[in-house]
């Protein structure tokens, strides 16, 4: 019997999808700078690829918050304000207040836990970007807590422009090199879940995320601005 997705076949990944991937690691580890153009010809020709393939990774890297197209420029890094930054993190405060405005149940519990353990782990190997890309995914675990797809999806989003300010601050106060300070930071928030205590979870949440974005702010005003 023949069905309607006989003969479909799931592909992995896109040729496309794979640039954007490599650009995006890039960009977060700095190999481009803020406000840097990205001329898709120079990169077309420099891969060996067509350069509408580059145009369809650059315009996935848009959709993830890395890049924006400026008016006789095209596709560029982002240049973080302040605004942009207190908006990302706002909307990052909401998500994670929601999930914890009530205790988590035992399996929202579990998930969240192994999120944390795997931050716990990989924290020791003090290897930056795997850090930040664990840091990430706890904070992911407690937004998924929420049971969503469409505030995870959202979430998802956030997190790769999330992933370019905590790599940028991450470098800055060389956090990796300092497991016990970084674990730190997320233990009252842990406790505070492991407890069942909502109103402190959301308290500690909203404090490390303050924190986390004043950091940033103080690393743009230094760094980036100019």
């Amino acid at each position: 019997m023949t069905t309607a997705l006989e003969g479909l076949v799931a592909q992995r990944t896109t040729t496309a999808q794979q640039i954007a991937d490599g650009l995006s690691e890039r960009i977060l580890a700095g190999a481009f700078r803020p406000g840097e153009r990205l001329r898709e010809s120079a990169i077309a020709a420099e891969l060996g690829i067509a350069r509408n393939t580059v145009r369809e990774a650059v315009r996935l890297l848009e959709h993830g918050g890395l890049i924006r197209f400026q008016a006789n420029r095209g596709a560029v890094v982002i240049s973080p304000t302040p605004h942009s930054v207190d908006e990302l993190y706002t909307a990052r405060e909401h998500l994670e207040a929601a999930a914890l405005a009530a205790p988590l149940g035992a399996a929202q519990l579990a998930s969240v836990e192994a999120a944390y353990d795997n931050l716990v782990t990989v924290t020791a190997s003090l290897r930056r970007a795997d850090i930040v890309a664990a840091d990430l995914l706890f904070h992911g675990a407690i937004v998924a807590t929420l049971g969503n797809a469409r505030l995870d999806a959202f979430y998802a989003g956030l997190t790769r422009e999330l992933r370019f300010y905590l790599m940028a601050l991450s470098a800055h106060e060389r956090e990796n090199e300092n497991p016990r300070r970084l674990l730190g930071e997320h233990e009252p928030l842990m406790d505070a879940i492991r407890a069942g205590d909502a109103e402190r979870a959301q308290r500690e949440a909203r404090h490390h995320i303050a924190s986390n974005a004043a950091r940033v702010q103080e690393i743009l005003a230094a760094s980036f601005e100019g």
